[in-house]
């Protein structure tokens, strides 16, 4: 099976080399199996024609791409030179008309159109004053002897390059006709017979050449649903034995003592553990006393909790003579770890250290002493911490905090600091991801969830005002400055941009202390910008509350906590993804106070940042917001660095395909539950699948 598919595109009849160089260089598409797994993005009913009395018979809202046939007639060009058209008539035997209208390749139009003749146009007829019209309809002559087409026809994306060279989408269906019938003997099924029967999924065959010819819309679904499943179910495969593989493979070390946890449970904890903090904890317990080594991922909503988690767990590690580390992607982030972690460790005699790009040398110098020597108990940095010179003596865990702004590979370097037995790993995140989406994200990964606010936290109250609103929201701002309370005022930009029509930081700073004048109120300012050491004494002086208003860009999203301030003002808030707004919001709402998320945004709004406002507004549920955005934006944004296979793709939707992922896993846990490497002969068609791909490609749904 794989050679066939495996062979290059000029094996096909008809395929011009220079077309095989065009696919490979626009497509990335070199082989038949890559060819045949070029699907489809959309599909044209031509199987039937409409009489025009019929469409005009129906409602304009229940009209989409039709066929009607007739004859053509009064073709004229209208307009200056500027703003040519042509126009024409379409009129059938029962005298009933519809306008024709074309504004591009007139000149070719006027040569090849025949009025008199008969003729059959294809588009989206628009209605107006009770007359439809056509715009661009595709022509063709009536050809009597001709039969229409028993199938919708596909419609494939091309590049200009291509269309130039005439490998338009028309080209690439003769092709796949030819291809198909090349390769029918060829389609394997790779899937067992009892899980297909379960399942309703139709075979392999017929799914390949209904994904690109469907019969009819039921057909082209069920086409679609086996081929999601198929390629999600081989991704799952492949995720869940690679999980299953690092528990085998990669010792652990074992954190059997505990006196030192006691201890601090006993006499050093700052207040009393949510349920769910303590079920999490117990879980990596579990993993740190198997053996093996641990690989969890680590969600909690904005204010859940997880600094303490990751403390607990790196006394865990510092009991049994480990070393720990907690890596941040800012120096920000950073600092605010290790100025909390050292109220922590203070008490218990534990040393902790701090490492940026910018510590000085003299430090750097004492602190790798200390590592090495073993004296240093808990370091802290950003990823400096990947530099070959930061060598520990024993390192027992690694956390990872917003873990998505890490590469793998960068990841990796953390795990071989021991050559030997790998550290421990918790990476952890606070933007909350929807269930289908970690599951095959981070398949590799076992899963916690702190699902619980801490006790006496207040929900944080989100309004939406526009521009007109801004006196009342000057006025708010005063009154909670008044009792005390500090606010953020957050901007997209630093400078002014001429194609962007919205606020910027500068000019926001400037009018925010107009109507907040000193010496009454004190402003500071933070942007990405900004030396370091000027960001942190800007920080510094709004988190002693010195100063009571920031004014910042989104470098504060994380990392800043000011349990004084109670007021998140973000300007521009269409022009930010749900998650960051959430991540925003989640920098109020950390002290006893009520705090409040002021979305201010223009007049005129797109249907995707009404749905993002409409829903902050509407819920503080982190994996709520999470479910809203994987669908307005897709699983890329959300995941950062992707689990290998996800971005190849080719069918599934992980936004909207969510059932089926959850099918594709529980199904994929029961076959390697029961007969992991498939020996089982029901399983054959599976072994066979994988076996025929010589472990060459990282997404077993590949034909190969």
């Amino acid at each position: 099976m794989s050679q066939f598919f495996e062979q290059k595109l000029t094996a096909i009849p008809g395929l011009r080399p220079q077309w095989a160089d065009l696919l490979l260089a626009e497509l990335e598409i070199g082989t038949i199996g890559e060819l045949i797994q070029y699907y489809p993005f959309r599909y044209i009913d031509k199987t039937r024609i409409l009489k025009l009395q019929d469409l005009y018979a129906m409602h304009p809202d229940e009209v989409s791409e039709v066929q009607v046939r007739g004859r053509l007639n009064r073709i004229a060009e209208a307009g200056s030179e500027k703003a040519r058209r042509l126009t024409a008539l379409l009129t059938d035997e029962s005298g009933t008309a519809v306008e024709l209208t074309w504004f591009r390749s007139i000149d070719t139009l006027k040569r090849n159109l025949r009025p008199g003749m008969d003729y059959i146009a294809f588009g989206k007829p628009e209605s107006f004053n009770g007359r439809y019209s056509f715009v661009h309809p595709d022509m063709e002559v009536v050809n009597p002897s001709a039969k229409p087409p028993s199938y919708l026809m596909p419609v494939y994306n091309t590049s200009e390059k291509m269309k130039k060279r005439w490998l338009d989408s028309k080209a690439l269906v003769k092709l796949m006709q030819t291809l198909l019938k090349m390769a029918h003997q060829h389609i394997a099924e790779t899937l067992p017979e009892d899980l297909c029967t379960r399942l309703n999924l139709v075979p392999k065959r017929r799914a390949m050449i209904a994904i690109h010819f469907p019969a009819n819309e039921i057909l082209l679904e069920q086409a679609r649903a086996r081929l999601k499943f198929e390629e999600l179910f081989f991704l799952q495969l492949k995720i869940l034995r690679e999980k299953e593989g690092q528990h085998t493979a990669s010792a652990g070390f074992i954190f059997g003592k505990l006196s030192l946890l006691t201890d601090f449970y006993k006499h050093h904890l700052p207040f009393s553990l949510t349920g769910a903090q303590k079920r999490v904890i117990r879980e990596i317990h579990t993993d740190c006393s198997s053996g093996k080594q641990m690989n969890r991922l680590l969600q909690g909503d904005v204010g859940s909790g997880k600094t303490i988690v990751a403390f607990i767990s790196m006394l865990m590690a510092i009991d049994n003579g480990r070393q720990a580390c907690l890596m941040a992607p800012t120096e920000i982030l950073a600092g605010q770890h290790f100025n909390g972690l050292q109220k922590l460790a203070a008490p218990m005699g534990l040393s902790i250290a701090k490492l940026t790009g910018s510590t000085k040398k003299k430090d750097r110098d004492v602190l790798h002493k200390n590592l090495q020597s073993g004296d240093l108990n808990i370091l802290i940095g950003t990823h400096a911490l990947l530099e070959d010179k930061v060598q520990f003596q024993s390192l027992g865990l690694c956390v990872i905090d917003e873990q998505h702004r890490f590469g793998v590979e960068q990841r990796s370097k953390l795990w071989k600091k021991n050559p030997d037995i790998p550290p421990h790993v918790l990476v952890m995140t606070a933007t909350p991801i929807p269930r289908t989406l970690a599951m095959t994200l981070y398949g590799d990964l076992d899963l916690s969830v702190i699902d619980e606010l801490p006790p006496g936290r207040k929900s944080i109250r989100t309004v939406h005002r526009r521009d007109s609103d801004r006196l009342s929201l000057f006025g708010f701002m005063r009154g909670e400055i008044a009792k005390g309370r500090q606010v953020y005022v957050v901007y997209p930009l630093i400078e002014e941009s001429e194609a962007m029509d919205y606020k910027d930081l500068m000019d926001g700073y400037e009018s925010i202390v107009r109507e907040f004048p000193m010496p009454d109120y004190l402003v500071s300012i933070v942007h990405g910008r900004m030396k370091p050491a000027d960001k942190d004494i800007e920080m510094d002086r709004f988190v002693k509350g010195v100063t009571h208003i920031m004014v910042a860009t989104t470098v504060i999203e994380v990392g800043v906590d000011v349990p004084n301030a109670s007021v998140m003002v973000i300007e521009s808030a269409e022009k930010f993804g749900l998650s960051q707004l959430h991540q925003l919001r989640g920098r109020v709402g950390r002290g006893a106070e009520q705090s409040y998320c002021i979305l201010m945004t223009g007049d005129k709004l797109g249907n995707d940042s009404r749905t993002r406002i409409s829903t902050m507004c509407a819920t503080n549920d982190g994996f709520e917001i999470a479910d809203v955005d994987l669908k307005l934006r897709g699983p890329g944004d959300l995941s950062g660095t992707r689990q290998s296979g996800i971005t190849e793709l080719q069918i599934a939707d992980l936004s909207k395909d969510g059932a089926i992922v959850q099918a594709s896993h529980k199904e994929a846990l029961q076959i390697l539950a029961a007969d992991p490497y498939f020996e089982q002969p029901e399983n054959a068609p599976i072994r066979m699948h994988i076996d025929s791909l010589h472990n060459r490609q990282t997404n077993w749904s590949r034909i190969s």
